[in-house]
């Protein structure tokens, strides 16, 4: 019981950070934004790996956490945090839940166990499929910059992937929470390296209340705290159910979306979503059929928002 509340809790927490992001997008540019949440939430983490008296990566991984830090939080985040200023937060989150159909592509190449199968050629052209009708939505309805924010999204589903990967090819062996940690801070020297002569000062920023609750939520709950909260759960819960959050967290944003953001539903993102999310289901299901360790691995390198 315990652990299936923490699953909700995760669903929850993973699927409202996409509205605290879009909330704060109103007071703040987005690389400055996403630059301060990695600041705040890497030295919290910073913290707690000496805490708990972390193993520290030796010397021939940190060219590797370097790397990864930029695709994951500098690439991955500045483009979800660029991009969501012109979609709206449940679109955000559906285009990101092709993260895992960009994984199967780029393990392939990586990884000799996780080589393509029909099942997930099938898997990867139905998220294809749905980021096709979502982008027509956006082309011919929305206008240019929310296809632009939606080819944004895709991309950072890219980075983060591609990150995702090099990480279980290389990166195995690192504690957790000292690769996040590592991540966080590699990847936001660029984006406030970029952010603040492109954005200004972040002193003189709008910092408005819902700004600072947007922030700390992000850091707070949306980085440090679903970050333990997932590790738990990891030693507590089947990790094939574990990976049903995915297909969970996007219908959260859009309900959250909905409700109090006012965002439209209409049915290109309906049929362009169910897409997507049938091809991650097909994903997860395949992972049923893997070994016990296998899943750990790579559940061991998920992505939070």
């Amino acid at each position: 019981m315990k652990a299936r509340i923490v699953w909700l809790i995760l669903c929850g927490i993973w699927g409202s950070t996409w509205l605290f992001i879009k909330l704060g997008l109103e007071n703040l540019p987005p690389l400055t934004f996403a630059g301060i949440r990695f600041v705040l939430a890497s030295l919290i983490l910073t913290v707690l790996v000496f805490i708990r008296r972390a193993p520290l990566p030796k010397r021939k991984d940190w060219l590797l956490i370097v790397i990864v830090g930029i695709l994951q939080f500098t690439f991955n985040y500045g483009l979800v945090f660029w991009g969501e200023q012109h979609i709206s937060s449940g679109l955000a989150a559906v285009l990101q839940a092709t993260f895992p159909v960009f994984g199967l592509v780029i393990a392939h190449f990586y990884l000799p166990q996780e080589r393509m199968t029909l099942g997930k050629v099938i898997g990867v052209g139905l998220g294809v499929f749905g980021v096709a009708v979502i982008f027509s939505e956006q082309l011919t309805i929305s206008g240019r910059m929310a296809l632009f924010g939606s080819v944004a999204l895709v991309m950072s589903a890219f980075f983060g992937s591609y990150s995702n990967v090099l990480v279980k090819a290389y990166g195995g062996h690192i504690d957790p929470m000292v690769l996040a940690a590592g991540q966080m801070f590699f990847g936001f020297i660029p984006l406030l390296g970029i952010g603040i002569p492109a954005e200004g000062n972040p002193l003189r920023l709008h910092w408005s209340t819902m700004a600072v609750v947007a922030l700390l939520y992000l850091v707070v709950v949306g980085s440090v705290m679903a970050f333990a909260l997932y590790y738990w759960l990891m030693r507590n819960m089947a990790v094939t159910n574990t990976m049903l959050i995915a297909l969970v967290t996007p219908a959260v944003a859009v309900i959250l979306g909905m409700v109090v953001l006012g965002e439209r539903f209409n049915w290109r993102l309906l049929a362009g979503g169910a897409c997507i999310i049938s091809g991650l289901a097909l994903i997860v299901w395949r992972k049923k059929h893997k070994s016990v360790s296998s899943l750990i691995d790579e559940a061991a390198v998920v992505s939070e928002r």
